[in-house]
């Protein structure tokens, strides 16, 4: 005889000693109480010490649908159902557990509602739009409140165990709406309460980077989410955020500001690493010719980018040998150029550069008009009567034809 089969008779034999007359009359919706004698795939027998069993079909055992009798009640369970219909010509007793649940979980239901309280609940199924639960009726959590984060497939949620709250209850239309994300999103602001309260200003920690937007990376430090603006990144400049860096990345950060009562946190990670002009301090002296690029150009000169994060001026005076009036007249911004280092402080982050003075200087020219005049004016030089009368003639030829 099988283990089963045992269980079956002991549990048969437990429900007969029960007072044959205990319930003598039945009607349709009478509510008894009975046991769990018997599973079939669609229904379940039930012993309440009737001259018969009664049966519950798959249907009426729970409020969500289910498989098989199996997955809703076990042999020897104990369980309160509703006469739905009786045939002593027949010896059918058909009950159901499913409305005696629901008739007493509305009105547990709804006083969870009402303080808010958090419960457990077990997926029983994955639909459209969400999963259910049964909790005595039909519990629906839409996709949206299941988790904080966007989950594109539910499959597998089914036989998990969610921690919920009463979102919306309608006994009237049968509706109820319950969320996990509420209750997720209160623990969470109540660590990132407790986590913002521990961090200072200039306090430095590691973070992994949980997300990257165009305006920078959002950087989780134990829990809660600072932001990295792009600007703080590195201290070179940065196009788009996951040039420098991805999720998931572990970085070490420092604390900018700390403001509790809109919940964020400004972080930088450039402020971890030795600036640019410390970096150059040793290795850019006053006389070096260096390669640049040009990064802006404004009226008075062009800024030009020596090494990471480190720009220098070179004045308008020191960008070409001959007189322009703008730096636009010869100059880009991108262009790579030549400067040589006319002054170098890095301790006020300023340097000095001149473009011409790594250019030969052209060579000098003078019209031949500008000399004479010079030579004319100056005492020290001789001239001819031929040389004389030959300027003085190209020069007053026609008014000297006019005296003779």
């Amino acid at each position: 005889m099988s283990e089963e089969t045992k269980q079956v008779e002991t549990v048969t034999e437990n429900a007969t000693e029960q007072t044959v007359d205990s319930i003598v009359t039945l009607k349709k919706g009478d509510t008894v109480k009975g046991t769990i004698v018997k599973i079939d795939d669609n229904q379940a027998y039930v012993s309440i010490g009737y001259k018969y069993d009664g049966i519950i079909p798959v249907r009426e055992l729970s409020s969500v649908s289910v498989e098989k009798a199996s997955d809703a009640v076990t042999i020897g369970q104990e369980v309160e159902a509703k006469v739905v219909s009786i045939n002593d010509g027949k010896e059918s007793l058909i009950l159901s557990k499913r409305i005696i649940d629901s008739e007493s979980a509305w009105e547990t239901l709804q006083a969870r509602f009402e303080n808010r309280e958090v419960f457990e609940v077990t997926v029983a199924d994955v639909v459209k739009g969400g999963i259910v639960a049964d909790v005595g009726v039909r519990a629906f959590i839409p996709a949206s409140m299941v988790e904080r984060h966007f989950v594109e497939d539910f499959s597998d949620y089914k036989g998990r165990t969610l921690r919920v709250r009463v979102k919306e209850v309608d006994r009237e239309n049968n509706k109820l709406i319950l969320s996990q994300k509420d209750v997720l999103d209160e623990e969470f602001e109540a660590s990132k309460k407790q986590v913002i309260e521990g961090l200072k200003e200039g306090q430095e920690l590691e973070g992994t980077v949980q997300r990257l937007t165009q305006f920078g990376a959002f950087v989780d430090v134990g829990g809660v989410d600072g932001l990295v603006h792009v600007s703080e990144l590195a201290w070179q400049h940065v196009e788009k955020p996951a040039d420098v860096v991805q999720e998931g990345q572990q970085v070490r950060v420092k604390v900018l500001k700390v403001d509790p009562a809109n919940g964020k946190i400004s972080l930088s990670m450039k402020a971890t690493q030795p600036g640019p002009w410390e970096q150059a301090g040793g290795s850019i002296n006053i006389g070096d010719v260096l390669t640049g690029v040009v990064r802006r150009l404004v009226a008075f000169g062009a800024f030009v980018e020596v090494a990471a994060g480190v720009e220098g001026l070179v004045h308008i005076s020191q960008i070409s040998h001959r007189h322009i009036g703008t730096p636009h007249e010869v100059l880009k911004e991108g262009q790579e150029v030549q400067v040589k280092v006319l002054d170098f402080n890095p301790a006020e982050k300023r340097v000095s550069l001149s473009i011409k003075e790594t250019e030969e200087a052209p060579a000098h020219t003078e019209k031949p008009e500008k000399k004479v005049k010079e030579e004319l004016n100056n005492p020290n030089v001789s001239l001819s009567n031929e040389t004389m009368s030959f300027t003085l003639a190209e020069r007053f030829g026609d008014k000297l034809n006019n005296l003779k």
